[in-house]
């Protein structure tokens, strides 16, 4: 996946006002090496533990809105510090991760950084923030009301049953009836069936 390493004084374009300059202590403190990457399907942003002589290093998808840019460094940075303190002793996204993502997370709060509904959906999380940074369907339904709209995309969730839709591979589907939290989906031609999350960004056949 192609990747760029963002210059610190180039990283307040990415962030709301009034953040930049702690979440760029943290970077030189830590002495990480930060990339911007195209956008992942599947994931917002990505950390890798220092070793063998290669720093911290986080990546953070460069299609997201100011606010979710920061959320997901500062997840990103939670992992970060939490293996600073624990090293392997902490399990990816277990308590001790929680308390220290959601510590950074009420640290940025009380800066006013974030719009009041930005704001209401993190005190939500804050107890038990969801281990992927795409996990939060609250979170991101709220977030994703920041983002620049794009013209002929739809949501799952908007979408009604029976209606046939594409997604970014090319592949067509029908979508199905929701089971709990994600739609059950048929591809045409291959009659496998899938799971996609109401947010899925799609778009519709002619």
């Amino acid at each position: 996946m192609p990747k760029k390493e963002v210059p610190i004084k180039q990283l307040s374009d990415y962030l709301p006002d009034c953040s930049a300059d702690e979440v760029i202590n943290y970077l030189y403190q830590y002495k990480v090496h930060l990339t911007i990457t195209r956008k992942r399907s599947s994931i917002l942003g990505d950390y890798r533990n220092a070793h063998s002589g290669k720093p911290h290093r986080i990546s953070v998808n460069e299609n997201l809105n100011k606010y979710s840019f920061l959320i997901t460094l500062l997840h990103e940075l939670a992992h970060l510090l939490t293996f600073e303190k624990y090293a392997h002793r902490a399990a990816p996204h277990g308590k001790e991760w929680k308390m220290i993502f959601g510590q950074l997370l009420a640290k940025f709060i009380l800066k006013k950084i974030f719009p009041i509904e930005i704001e209401n959906a993190l005190q939500k999380t804050l107890k038990n923030p969801a281990a992927s940074s795409c996990g939060d369907i609250t979170l991101l339904r709220v977030l994703r009301n920041f983002d620049t709209v794009k013209e002929d995309c739809y949501l799952i969730e908007q979408l009604s049953e029976g209606t046939t839709f594409t997604i970014k591979d090319g592949r067509t589907f029908i979508l199905g009836k929701k089971n709990r939290t994600r739609y059950n989906c048929e591809e045409l031609g291959t009659k496998k069936r899938y799971l996609f999350s109401g947010l899925y960004e799609v778009q519709l056949t002619n």
